[in-house]
């Protein structure tokens, strides 16, 4: 009883997450696309394991999942202040074209901070991942820093009726601009996305994630160029 309650309680946030109106707007230029992710973590001795590592790779395929968009390399180091939390530090390099430049592919590059904390309940895992981004682009006449706040929710409620290694997985994350820059983007509300889907434990070490990732993007300008992705998500999560 209490497990399809887990499910139905799950299934019902994820319900109306998708009702919010900052991702069913109607002005939103529709494309769907296919993201890949393989995000290891570590500690960096055994004498030390407070002292930790990220390393995470991205591609993502815009266009209709025809051509090469977006990539993300993302390093990092960080230290666990206990069990349930760590705070990290690191750097990302970013090149980008088609859907996600307006017009010329750039490179970006990032300085982040965050704060990953999680927790075992009866019902499942929660996740919350607070990030500060520093970003610097490599556009022609931009000498402006823009500083985003991303604040991530996720649930992994057990499946175990299907198996004791499948969870069923919901995440919203929320994009805040803090400031206006050179590029065109203004302070404010700037994209949100909401993923739903299914992990897979293999391991001790592995766990896998498909799903679909719906991303809204706020483009201000006239007229509004909003973009509405569609997103087949494959996430890989290694930790050792």
């Amino acid at each position: 009883m209490f497990k399809n309650l887990n499910i139905l309680l799950a299934s019902s946030v994820f319900a109306l997450a998708l009702s919010n109106p900052v991702v069913a707007g109607e002005s939103a230029i529709d494309d769907f696309q296919t993201w890949g992710n393989i995000t290891a973590t570590g500690n960096f001795s055994a004498a030390n394991p407070k002292l930790k590592w990220w390393l995470e790779g991205q591609g993502r395929f815009g266009n209709d999942s025809s051509r090469f968009s977006q990539g993300i390399i993302r390093p990092g180091v960080g230290y666990a202040l206990n069990e349930k939390t760590t705070v990290w530090l690191g750097y990302a390099w970013i090149p980008t074209s088609r859907p996600f430049a307006a017009q010329s592919p750039f490179n970006e590059h990032r300085i982040w901070q965050q704060l990953l904390w999680a927790n075992q309940y009866s019902f499942g895992t929660i996740t919350s991942r607070t990030r500060m981004e520093q970003r610097f682009f490599d556009i022609q006449g931009s000498t402006d820093v823009a500083h985003r706040f991303r604040q991530m929710f996720k649930l992994a409620v057990p499946l175990p009726s299907i198996s004791p290694n499948t969870s069923f997985v919901i995440l919203d994350e929320i994009f805040v601009n803090l400031n206006d820059i050179d590029t065109g983007a203004r302070a404010g509300y700037n994209q949100n996305r909401i993923f739903a889907g299914f992990a897979y434990k293999f391991n001790k070490v592995a766990t896998g994630e498909i799903g679909y990732l719906n991303q809204h993007f706020n483009r201000p300008g006239t007229p509004r160029l909003d973009q509405m992705q569609h997103i087949l998500a494959l996430n890989l999560f290694l930790n050792y």
